[in-house]
C-alpha cells in the first residue's frame, strides 16, 4: 500500500498494484485493467473486494464507471451492481477517505437513481458506509444497519 493511502474501515483486501511511468496503479477486476491509484480509487477497489468477498456479490454482476444519461447530460455511476436478470440493483458512490459524507452526496446518488431505479443506494468514503433501501410505492427510503448480502 502506498503511504498516503489510509487503512480503511473495511476488511483487508488482496489488491494488486504496480508502478507505471512513476505513477501507482491498481488493478480494477471489473474493468480488467490497471487504473490510476487515487484516494477515491483506493476506496472503490477495497469496497468492490468487500462486496465480493464478504457480501457474496459476483464480480460478473458489478460494473465500474457506468455511464448514464440525465437530462441530456452524461454522468457516471461509480459502481453499479446488477441482479441475475442484469437489472440494476445497487448504485455505489465513493468519496475519498477525507471527504465527509453529506446530504449533498446523497442528493447526487439520488439523481443518478432517477435513471437507474435501483433497490439500494450506497455511499462510502472507506471509513463510513451508508446504505438505504428504496421504497418506490411510498416514495421513501430506509437506512439499513448493514449492506445486504447477495441473494
Amino acid at each position: 500500500m502506498s503511504p498516503q493511502l489510509p487503512t480503511l474501515n473495511l476488511p483487508p483486501a488482496d489488491l494488486r498494484t504496480r508502478t507505471e511511468d512513476g505513477r501507482m496503479r491498481i488493478l480494477d477486476p471489473l474493468r480488467h485493467t490497471f487504473v490510476a491509484l487515487t484516494p477515491e480509487e483506493w476506496v472503490r477497489q477495497n469496497f468492490v473486494s468487500f462486496l465480493h468477498h464478504q457480501k457474496g456479490y459476483p464480480l460478473a454482476l458489478m460494473a465500474n464507471e457506468v455511464s448514464i444519461s440525465m437530462a441530456g447530460m452524461s454522468r457516471r455511476c461509480d459502481t453499479v451492481v446488477y441482479d441475475r436478470n442484469l437489472r440494476p440493483l445497487m448504485i455505489v458512490e465513493y468519496k475519498r477517505p477525507n471527504v465527509k459524507i453529506t446530504q449533498r452526496v446523497f442528493e447526487q446518488i439520488s439523481r443518478y437513481n432517477h435513471a437507474m431505479h435501483v433497490d439500494y443506494l450506497v455511499v462510502s468514503n472507506g471509513m463510513q458506509h451508508y446504505c438505504c433501501r428504496m421504497d418506490y410505492e411510498t416514495s421513501s427510503y430506509t437506512f439499513l444497519d448493514d449492506i445486504p448480502t447477495w441473494q
